[in-house]
């Protein structure tokens, strides 16, 4: 008979004919059913991408071929074209032998292996079928999760989970048509063995090769099959700056456990010395936090020893107890010394400040109620061009908040009440230091529908100072009380329009603020920590122009501005938004902070904003202080952005406050290519390898006032397929004359490993939208890699 023949009448597993009537019966229930009751979707496993084991244990074996022959519950013997199926495994060769009683099937013939989407193609195979124990001989293999393929004298399957591949090549670089074809990067090794459940490789005796040149020499490496953590030495960094000469980190990782964590990273700087730093990560259920600690013996920059600290806290302490919980909040930041944020600069955020917080809070709540205990403390990094006033320590506050939005009549109310103890150093402040408490009520009856709204508020602030020292006008203590009378009011109309041939519904926001503060003499009690309020949209439409308690703003003003929002009819989205608010004052303004001077002028400036987001692609947003007086805006700020596909944006902002700063900043990823005309692949997850990708990447903050560049990161990226390059260059400004410059370049071998600085971060930080040319977004499905 032809081949193509009894291949048409291949014989395999199928149902009885008494399993067919029976199949036919149940049909004929389940269409009576079907017109008793509505259809219901209920979830199968049938596609699961995990099958469990005890599940696994139950699946039936499936074999077919030219030919079967065999004892029942004995041996099977499968030839041309024999397959083998049971759950995610899969068996094909040219003959087969299944022994049922050990549960081990025998291949010859080209052997196709198929676990999981991990594939293995060679000319013997024994294998354990349900435990996944056996060998395979002279096989080619390819991983599914990160696409990774070689080739190996022998693979010996421990189980399901774990495997030896001896004598091994591994790379993820995928193979060009043409002769003499070799990848760019492979690693070579005596044994690499693979355990999928920690989801980590481990290659002894191994060599990685970069275009045909041995680079790295590995007696042994471990190395991630996932983004799964592992503990072990991660791959070294190294980098060159102007402060620092080289700089060589080797990071240790520890995985404690899946909720704990600690990595090492001791770092060799050649002009200053060498710096231990280390950090500890833990999540619990009911409480999270970290801690970061640098030392540097003998620092040759400053000769002498320098050291960062800092650890933060976040939790909740006696959870569940029927008092209630008790949340635990720390954030302790300490420094060496003054030039600690200069010298340190790339060290964590919290540490390369001037200001270091360190406080801690116990706070409780329930129901409407609620009371926080507090200690802040500053460490202030002072330098001797630009000196800072240094804030008060909070030593201790004690406040708390009781809110109702429930009452009678449809009332809502809120009283707040805090006690604080302020102190500084008497030579720097010329304040006394001072028990401030003071209490806050407030009362409003908020009515609201659809297309109005309106808000009254009553409120009353009520302050006592006891001085630790007589003021100039030799009071010891002090007591103000202020009324407050609001009312906030607007209303929302709704059309249909159409712009520029595209449908919205466009809304019209009118909003009137009106406020009533008497006056109340203030200007002779010290300020601790109010401030005056930045001039927007938000702070616009509050009662007092001032943040914090000293000061409370004497008020007699309207606020009138208006909006308008174009939403897409069908999704809600918003496309543009534009609003304009202006200030009419009643009266003078005569309540000021130390220095500042009584506000006269009746019209304020005027505020207009815009934001656009018209198409996904562009997205623009401003805000513009303009004073009418002198036709000139005071504050501006433009923002937009242009992103037309992925590891494509450019993004801009223009900063003006007039008289003191005038910015530009400008960040940008984008492909070189596009400039000849895409010459390279569109190179993302899951695409192949071409001639590759350039990709330039940056962020440029520029004074226009000063004439000159503040900070400056640049750099290129190319994209291999299977390895990625990178090479920034990096400029922060540490003081008025003084920048600290670095070159950052990294080399990352796709599903293997990174070699050099963590350029990669620092894009990611500095570039607004920036995109990981690799990022995996999903687990690749065994059905994508399934026959």
């Amino acid at each position: 008979m032809h081949d193509s023949t009894r291949r048409a009448f291949r014989p395999r597993f199928a149902l009885t004919p008494v399993a067919l009537v029976a199949c036919a019966l149940l049909q004929g229930h389940a269409v009576l059913a079907q017109e008793q009751a509505p259809l219901l979707l209920k979830p199968s496993p049938m596609l699961r991408d995990d099958i469990p084991g005890d599940v696994a244990r139950e699946l039936p074996v499936f074999v077919e071929g030219d030919h079967i022959q065999g004892r029942p519950d004995l041996e099977t013997v499968i030839q041309g074209g024999a397959q083998l199926r049971r759950g995610d495994t899969l068996i094909r060769a040219d003959r087969l032998e299944y022994w049922q009683p050990d549960d081990l099937a025998r291949a010859r013939g080209n052997v196709h292996l198929n676990r999981a989407g991990n594939v293995f193609e060679g000319p013997l195979l024994e294998l354990k079928v349900e435990s996944f124990e056996g060998f395979f001989s002279q096989p080619n293999y390819r991983f599914l999760r990160n696409d990774a393929y070689g080739e190996a004298d022998r693979v010996d399957f421990i189980d399901e989970k774990r495997a030896i591949i001896r004598n091994a090549t591994y790379t993820t670089c995928q193979r060009r048509p043409g002769p003499g074809w070799m990848p760019d990067w492979i690693l070579r090794a005596a044994s690499i063995r693979i355990d999928n459940e920690e989801e980590t490789g481990q290659a002894s005796g191994a060599m990685l090769s970069f275009m045909g040149v041995p680079i790295l020499p590995i007696p042994a490496l471990s190395f991630p099959l996932t983004e799964k953590r592992k503990s072990g030495v991660l791959p070294p960094t190294i980098g060159l700056d102007s402060l620092s000469g080289f700089e060589l980190t080797v990071p240790y990782y520890w995985n404690i456990a899946p909720n704990r964590d600690a990595t090492l990273y001791p770092t060799l700087m050649t002009k200053r010395g060498v710096d231990l730093g280390g950090e500890f990560r833990y999540l619990e259920r009911s409480y999270a936090g970290q801690v970061r600690a640098n030392l540097m013996p003998g620092d040759r920059l400053r000769d002498r020893d320098r050291w960062g600290f800092s650890a933060q806290h976040d939790g909740a302490l006696f959870a569940g107890s029927p008092v209630g919980g008790i949340g635990l909040n720390l954030n302790l930041n300490r420094v060496s010394d003054d030039n600690y944020w200069r010298d340190f600069s790339r060290t964590t955020a919290s540490l390369t400040q001037r200001l270091l917080a360190n406080e801690g809070a116990l706070s409780w709540s329930r129901g409407d109620l609620s009371v926080l205990a507090r200690a802040l403390k500053w460490q202030v990094l002072q330098d001797v061009d630009a000196p800072i006033l240094p804030p008060y320590d909070r030593l201790p506050q004690v406040a708390a908040r009781y809110l109702r939005s429930n009452l009678a009549g449809g009332l809502e109310a809120s009283v707040e009440a805090d006690s604080t103890r302020f102190e500084a150093d008497r030579r720097l402040t010329r304040q006394p230091n001072a028990w401030r408490s003071y209490a806050v009520a407030q009362v409003s009856r908020p009515w609201q529908t659809p297309g109005w709204f309106v808000t009254p508020r009553l409120q009353l602030h009520a302050t006592h100072y006891q001085f630790d020292a007589p003021l100039a006008t030799r009071q010891e203590s002090a007591t103000r009380v202020v009324p407050t009378a609001s009312l906030d009011s607007g209303l929302v109309f709704e059309r249909d329009a159409r712009f520029f041939g595209r449908s919205f519904r466009q809304t019209l926001e009118p909003r009137a603020f009106y406020v009533y503060t008497p006056l109340r003499e203030q200007n002779h009690l010290p300020n601790y920590d109010s401030v005056l309020n930045d001039f927007n949209f938000a702070s616009i439409h509050t009662e007092n122009e001032f943040g914090g308690h000293d000061r409370i703003s004497e008020t007699h003003l309207l606020t009138l501005g208006a909006s308008t929002r174009l939403l897409d009819p069908d999704t809600g989205a918003e496309a543009a938004r534009f609003g304009v608010a202006q200030r009419l004052r009643f009266k003078d303004q005569r309540v000021t902070l130390p220095g500042g001077a009584p506000v006269s002028e009746r019209l304020s400036d005027i505020l207009f904003g815009a934001t656009i987001n018209w198409s996904p692609r562009w997205s623009l947003d401003s805000t513009v202080q303009y004073n009418p007086k002198t036709g000139r805006s005071i504050r501006s700020t433009i923002g937009g952005r242009y992103s037309p596909g992925n590891y494509r944006v450019v993004s801009a902002a223009y900063r003006l406050q007039r008289g003191f700063s005038e910015q530009l900043d400008i960040g940008w990823q984008w492909p070189l290519n596009d400039l000849w005309g895409d010459q390279g692949l569109n190179l993302g997850p899951g695409r192949g390898e071409g001639e590759g990708r350039w990709y330039s990447v940056g962020r440029l903050n520029l004074s226009l006032k000063d004439r000159r560049l503040v900070d400056t990161i640049v750099g290129l990226e190319y994209d291999a397929g299977c390895w990625l390059g990178r090479i920034v260059f990096e400029r922060l400004q540490s003081s008025t004359n003084t920048s600290n410059k670095r070159i950052l370049f990294q080399l990352e071998f796709v599903g293997f490993t990174r070699l050099g600085t963590n350029a990669l971060q620092r894009l990611r930080e500095n570039i607004p939208r920036y995109q990981f040319l690799r990022e995996q977004v999903s687990a690749p499905s065994r059905f994508s890699n399934y026959d």
